[in-house]
């Protein structure tokens, strides 16, 4: 299951992974974040033991949202090392996601 992230574990789950991090700024009111949702429940318990997958809720978790200019929901960012190396705005296909992480691995 993706991980819950949020303005208080954002650094240390996403900015301090050792492994890629792919995270999806996402809302409940959003349609299109529904779609991708699935998508990324699924590629968190294909990629568990080689990433971490989580997502952000805006409506309550603004600060990172902010910081990296997320306009429009849903948005994905890949991390690695600290440093956004990804960024998928809207939905796509579960391989644009599964692409972006395996680049990294």
């Amino acid at each position: 299951m993706a991980l819950e992230i949020t303005d208080e574990n954002f650094e240390e789950v996403v900015l301090k992974s050792d492994k890629p991090v792919l995270v999806d700024f996402w809302a409940a009111w959003c349609g299109p974040c529904r779609m991708v949702g699935p998508v990324i429940e699924e590629i968190s318990n294909e990629y568990s033991e080689k990433a971490v997958v989580g997502k952000v809720d805006i409506d309550s978790n603004q600060e990172y949202a902010a910081k990296y200019g997320v306009r429009n929901i849903p948005t994905v960012l890949v991390f690695h090392n600290g440093e956004i190396v990804g960024r998928q705005v809207g939905v796509a296909p579960k391989n644009t996601y599964t692409e972006a992480i395996e680049k990294l691995l």
